[in-house]
This record gives C-alpha cells, sequence and structure tokens, in this order.
C-alpha cells in the first residue's frame, strides 16, 4: 500500500488514503439478510410473528429455568438441554408486551443461531408458514426512538375474508444485538 501511494502526488495520495480508510467502515455494516421463504408463526399477546423455520431447533414446554443473579428481566435464567447449557429469554419482556403469563399453551422455542443454542419463551406456536415473496411488505419507516433493525417485513397472509399479518424478525440479528450480550461484541477497527 505505502509502495501505490509513495508514487502519487501528494494530493492524490490523501485522497487514496480517505478511500482506503472508509473501506473497512463498509464492511462492517451490517449485509441485508436474504428473505427466507419458511416462517414458523407465534405469537406474543396479540401479535404474530414469524422467524426463519431453519433456525429453529426443537420446540419444547416451558420448564423454569435457574435464574442468573443480575441479569436483566427478560432474560429468565438457564436450563440443561441434553447436557447444553442454554439461556432462555423471554421474547415477550424483551419486546414489550404488557403482559408475561405463563399457562399451558407458553412454549420455549430452541434456536440455534451461529452455533450457540439460545431459548426464546413465546405465548403460543401457531404453525409452519410459506410465504411467497410477493406477500412480503417492506418493514415500516419507525421514528429513531424504537429500534425495528430486527424486523424483517410484513407477512399478509389472506385465506379467503380473512387476513393475517405477521411481523418477520430476523431473529438472528436480534439475539446477537447488543443489549442481548448473548455474543460477545464484534472487535473494532482501529483508524
Amino acid at each position: 500500500m505505502q509502495t501505490a501511494l509513495q508514487q502519487l502526488p501528494a494530493s492524490h495520495a490523501s485522497d487514496a488514503l480517505v478511500a482506503h480508510s472508509t473501506v473497512p467502515s463498509r464492511a462492517a455494516e451490517r449485509a441485508p439478510v436474504a428473505m427466507p421463504r419458511e416462517f414458523l408463526s407465534f405469537r406474543l399477546g396479540a401479535e404474530e410473528y414469524g422467524i426463519n423455520i431453519l433456525t429453529v431447533q426443537e420446540i419444547r414446554s416451558y420448564e423454569a429455568p435457574t435464574r442468573i443473579a443480575n441479569a436483566p428481566a427478560f432474560v429468565l435464567g438457564v436450563v440443561n438441554l441434553r447436557g447444553v447449557i442454554v439461556p432462555i429469554i423471554d421474547l415477550r419482556l424483551k419486546l414489550g408486551c404488557s403482559s408475561a403469563e405463563f399457562n399451558d399453551f407458553t412454549v420455549v422455542i430452541v434456536l440455534s443461531v451461529l452455533d450457540r443454542v439460545i431459548g426464546v419463551v413465546v405465548d403460543s406456536v401457531s404453525d409452519v408458514l410459506e410465504i411467497q415473496p410477493k406477500d412480503i411488505k417492506p418493514a415500516p419507516a419507525m421514528a429513531s426512538a424504537v429500534d425495528a433493525s430486527h424486523i424483517m417485513g410484513m407477512g399478509c397472509l389472506r385465506n379467503g375474508d380473512e387476513q393475517r399479518l405477521l411481523i418477520l424478525t430476523d431473529i438472528q440479528a436480534l439475539m446477537q444485538s447488543p443489549e442481548m450480550g448473548l455474543f460477545n461484541a464484534p472487535p473494532t477497527l482501529l483508524s
């Protein structure tokens, strides 16, 4: 790199340094996520959500996890799943649902995110849906105070006169968010 810069006139060398210094920041931006075709639908309160079926490892009935001291309220604790210690996240609390009651329909969706097993508590699981690209609308623009970075789009399904609206969630991005604390932060580039 220095030899190439040494061959440029001084004014062009500074332009090359500026251009070169912006390359890592572009690489650090989040790459667009390919829209999956099959989604597992589930309920959180009155809303219906959908996540990529390929991230789902299994669905289990809810069992009270072992609480971890000083964990955020949405981290219920951990369970031992066939020898693997799995953190259990209550998506209802994380996404601001008004209530988080435990009943016979409450389940844990066990996810595999970047080779890590994570459990998420939801009110109920509905079904697996294949959603055509034409039925997926862009996520609504939100004010900067609302973090909608994990919303991939809105699935609009019709069955006769009945319409279902699913909030299609990038569960991998949500689980990797720094506030979750489940993954180490990516190393920062030195400037």
